[in-house]
């Protein structure tokens, strides 16, 4: 539903950022978090204020982009879609000036999923913006959308949440606070009405095509998601509570959504014949087009899973990105909270069987490089420390595959996987770390611009380097100083250096890989000691 009203959450920690977390800069309003949902149908942005376990909406902006309705033939997003979307970035931004980065995220769905030319809408939107945009997997999307509903909406009832995007469908089972099965399906109610109502027309043999198609989608889903795993069916967002609306609106139910209610609704569309012409109370204009597929993928659901009645959720998308940035941003300010994105990575080094003896000194040698070779960067030096920590704790689960070229396989695993808490972008950065922690540094060209980028990788190289031989070393046997501008210096033990040739003879190799390709120059330097 579009309305959340302010809600008591139970059993919550006072959250809300009454002070700025350290390391991260000033805002006009610490107390307040934004989440913008770049949908396929509609761009929304949600101001809210978390305060002792309550969660306050301030401000909600919703804006009918149709980005979904934009992608040609050949998967690339028009340029037409291209500036509707933007534009809304644009008023989006206005709203949030005098707001911190950390306090806003900005997540994309299926269309930005699906896009071929994704990395130059995200270009554009990055800059209009004035914030990085992440492009979150389907699962992910899944997992937020849970995170929203359960806390706006608590309930210890084993349950289903399913949400109906432009292009995507979200299915999530679930209990209390726990998403135990989340899943996405490339249909919504964009796609679908553009492939099954052309021109907006609606006759009966459109609507079964239509249902056809989404029960080819989702019946895979069937053993997932079964009736008896779970007590009560949520739908969360714009299909959902459209629906809703137009049958509370027409006196049908009251507000709840069954297979009847769904056939009255399919019945008066046929009617009228075409999206136009379809009037009925409780219908917003800028849903009347995408009303066909929305309704045909509603009717598969309720007939392929057993559904007799789905009520509308309170929370959605954008609502489960605030909380899960509450809990970032708790966690950098408390150590002791658990950030979601720390959970993944030591899942996926019980996965893929990585020596965690060898990830943790390599993280604990690349992060003192990197505290004491940087200065903050834009206030974001907070993320790009623990986007160091995360690369050198994941850097060998392409081991699993291979040794040889084993960073080759760690950058594409992680370009490719799951990781809950983690942003398709975030992943893709990752997996550029990993690759860059070895060989010749010509592959990393079209990043040189990227300064933190650039040291996060000379901080993981020269870890790598000192660890070659997976042994522990003194803590204070070499130290990366910041020189001068455009040079780095990693200052060696004298003593050790002179104990371990081998060593200074990769160390002496690293300096002219820099010296060819890099975005700085390395010098080694040996103290008196």
């Amino acid at each position: 539903m579009d309305k959340a009203p302010s809600t008591v959450i139970s059993k919550t920690q006072a959250t809300a950022s009454s002070a700025t977390p350290a390391g991260l800069e000033q805002s006009r309003f610490p107390d307040l978090l934004a989440a913008i949902d770049m949908g396929s149908n509609s761009f929304r942005l949600e101001i809210a204020q978390l305060t002792r376990g309550k969660y306050k909406r301030v401000d909600y902006l919703k804006e009918t982009v149709r980005l979904g309705a934009g992608l040609d033939g050949r998967g690339l997003l028009t340029e037409e879609a291209t500036q509707r979307g933007l534009a809304c970035l644009a008023g989006f931004a206005q709203r949030l000036k005098g707001f911190a980065p950390w306090q806003v995220r900005a997540v994309a769905t299926q269309t930005l999923r699906e896009a071929r030319n994704r990395d130059a809408f995200l270009q554009r939107g990055n800059r209009v913006l004035g914030l990085p945009i992440e492009v979150i997997s389907g699962r992910e999307e899944a997992r937020l959308i849970y995170q929203g509903v359960s806390r706006l909406q608590p309930s210890e009832l084993p349950r289903l949440v399913i949400d109906i995007g432009g292009r995507s469908t979200e299915m999530i089972l679930g209990v209390g606070r726990g998403a135990h099965q989340v899943e996405s399906f490339a249909v919504g109610s964009v796609s679908l009405s553009l492939q099954h109502f052309p021109q907006g027309r609606y006759t009966a043999e459109h609507f079964r095509a239509a249902q056809i198609a989404a029960g080819a989608e989702l019946e895979e889903a069937l053993t997932l998601f079964p009736r008896e795993a779970w007590h009560e069916a949520l739908g969360s967002s714009g299909t959902v509570g459209a629906v809703a609306q137009i049958l509370a609106a027409n006196g049908i139910t009251d507000g709840s959504i069954t297979p009847d209610g769904l056939r009255w609704c399919i019945e008066r569309c046929i009617e009228a014949g075409d999206a136009e012409s379809l009037t009925l109370p409780g219908l917003k204009a800028d849903r009347k087009a995408v009303l066909g597929g929305g309704l045909s993928i509603l009717y598969t659901l309720s007939q392929h899973f057993d559904i007799e009645v789905m009520r509308p959720a309170r929370g959605a998308l954008r609502q489960g990105v605030i909380f899960d940035l509450e809990d970032r941003i708790e966690a950098t300010r408390n150590h002791r909270t658990a950030d979601p994105r720390d959970t993944s990575v030591r899942e996926l080094q019980r996965r893929f069987q990585v020596d965690t003896t060898q990830a943790e000194r390599i993280r604990q040698r690349a992060l003192s490089f990197w505290h004491s070779h940087n200065e903050p960067l834009a206030g974001a030096d907070g993320e790009h420390a623990r986007e160091l920590g995360w690369a050198s704790s994941l850097h060998e689960i392409g081991m699993m595959v291979s040794h040889h070229d084993h960073h080759r396989h760690s950058a594409y695993l992680l370009g490719h996987v799951d990781a809950s808490g983690y942003s398709q972008s975030q992943l893709r950065r990752l997996a550029t770390l990993v690759l860059g922690q070895r060989g010749d540094l010509i592959k990393l060209a079209e990043h040189k611009h990227d300064q933190a980028l650039m040291s996060q990788v000379l901080c993981l190289r020269l870890a790598l380097i000192l660890h070659h031989a997976r042994m522990e070393l003194p803590a204070k046997v070499a130290t990366l100083e910041r020189h001068r501008p455009g040079q780095a210096r990693l200052v060696l033990s004298r003593k050790w250096a002179m104990q371990h040739p081998r060593t200074l003879h990769l160390l002496n190799e690293e300096v002219r890989r820099w010296a060819a390709n890099g975005d700085r120059a390395l010098e080694v330097a040996l103290s008196a000691s």
